[in-house]
């Protein structure tokens, strides 16, 4: 009996033993393989090949975290296109900031014959996820220039947020407002959750209006994070925020932008 139980005991210590290859990398680990700091660089490529632009057309899409074959079918659609500039995310790569969430759609999304940019979304912001996407994607505020277009890119997820820096970061948003003015003469405002959503602070939203009017010739803002088409005056200013549906949906918006002058449509693939 005293032999068998020491079998027992030894085929338990050698299972734990093998058991650990069974893991890779912790689900939440900051190790990240392959490409990172992928927005810094998309930009550089973006603001030296349009920079003398007066066309500027990106596609816009949102929301791709459970939808992995969704994501590969729209790069490849989009790749067989030539009239696309870039393309930007507005966030949601993950369901639940997982490492390796993050990195199975950047291997997709690094198919694109296109730079890309991507936001922070607020389920890339669960658990130590908004350290991952700083390490793959960057900053979750930023800006850049295409043509004469500035695009502001806003981190808006103030429910997941433990406000150890401000959402949204109004310092940013005049900072921005102020750096290269003669080089931009209208502007866009993307986001993941806009307004009067759940996710934003909407103590300070009207607050927010202000300040983003306050750019030159703002032209329109772009959200995700409703999963659903939008298109919606939401202060009855004549600013447009337009949503797009998740990727699941197999939909995704094209905007084409000229001199005080856009239009946009909605793409089913």
């Amino acid at each position: 009996m005293k032999k068998n139980c020491t079998y027992i005991a030894l085929f338990f210590v050698l299972f734990l033993i093998q058991g650990c290859d069974m893991f890779d990398v912790h689900p939440y680990s900051g190790k990240i393989d392959g490409r990172q700091h992928i927005n810094t660089e998309n930009i550089a490529k973006i603001e030296h090949d349009y920079a003398d632009r007066d066309t500027i057309r990106y596609a816009f899409i949102s929301d791709s975290q459970r939808w992995h074959d969704e994501l590969d079918d729209f790069v490849k659609i989009v790749n067989l296109r030539n009239d696309i500039d870039f393309i930007i995310h507005g966030g949601d790569l993950s369901d639940f900031g997982l490492t390796k969430e993050f990195l199975w759609q950047r291997d997709i999304l690094d198919k694109l014959k296109q730079p890309y940019v991507a936001l922070l979304g607020n389920h890339d912001c669960l658990a130590n996820g908004e350290e991952i996407f700083q390490q793959v994607f960057g900053s979750p505020n930023y800006s850049f220039i295409a043509g004469k277009t500035k695009f502001l890119c806003l981190n808006t997820n103030a429910l997941e947020s433990d406000y150890s820096t401000p959402v949204p970061d109004f310092s940013f948003i005049e900072h921005e407002r102020q750096t290269d003015k003669e080089r931009f003469e209208q502007s866009v405002v993307i986001m993941h959750a806009r307004p009067m959503s759940d996710q934003f602070n909407n103590n300070v939203a009207s607050v927010f209006q202000y300040s983003i009017k306050q750019y030159p010739n703002l032209l329109y803002c772009n959200n995700g994070h409703d999963h659903i088409y939008q298109k919606d005056d939401i202060f009855k200013d004549g600013i447009i925020y337009y949503g797009t549906p998740n990727i699941g949906k197999r939909q995704f918006l094209i905007f084409t932008i000229t001199k005080d002058h856009y239009a946009h449509e909605l793409v089913s693939y």
